[in-house]
C-alpha cells in the first residue's frame, strides 16, 4: 500500500487549502482512510476518516465543521478539504490506511504518507 499526500502549502489565515491522498498498492474497499495531523512540539492527531466503501465518515470534535473529508473511487484519492484555517492549524499533515474500519485511533492504521507541509500565517 502506498500513499501519497499532497496539496499543502502557505495560505493566510481565513484561507482553504484542499489536500489530496492517492492511493495504490490494493483495492482498497474495505479500508478506511484518514487525516492526522502533527504541529511542531505536539502529539499527532485525528482530524477525520472515511470508509472507502459506502463513504462514512468520522470527524474530530475539535474541527467545528471546518474540514470535510471526501474520496474518489475512480481516482483512488482522498481529499480533506480545509476551510477558516487558523494559525493553530500549522503541521505536517498526513494520510493514512487501515483495514479496522472507521477508527479515529493512530494505532489502528498499518500504511502512512509521507506527511504534507500546511503553514498558515496570521
Amino acid at each position: 500500500v502506498q500513499l501519497q499526500a499532497s496539496g499543502g502549502g502557505l495560505v493566510q489565515a481565513g484561507g482553504c487549502l484542499r489536500l489530496s491522498c492517492a492511493a495504490s498498492g490494493r483495492t482498497f474497499s474495505h479500508y478506511g482512510l484518514g487525516w492526522f495531523r502533527q504541529a511542531p512540539g505536539k502529539e499527532r492527531e485525528f482530524l477525520a476518516a472515511i470508509m472507502w466503501s459506502g463513504g462514512s465518515s468520522l470527524y474530530a470534535d475539535s474541527l467545528k465543521g471546518r474540514f470535510t473529508i471526501s474520496r474518489d473511487s475512480a481516482k483512488n484519492t482522498v481529499y480533506l478539504q480545509m476551510n477558516r484555517l487558523t494559525p493553530e492549524d500549522t503541521a505536517v499533515y498526513y494520510c493514512a490506511a487501515t483495514f479496522r474500519g472507521l477508527s479515529k485511533y493512530m494505532n489502528d492504521y498499518a500504511y502512512w504518507g509521507q506527511g504534507t507541509l500546511v503553514t498558515v500565517s496570521s
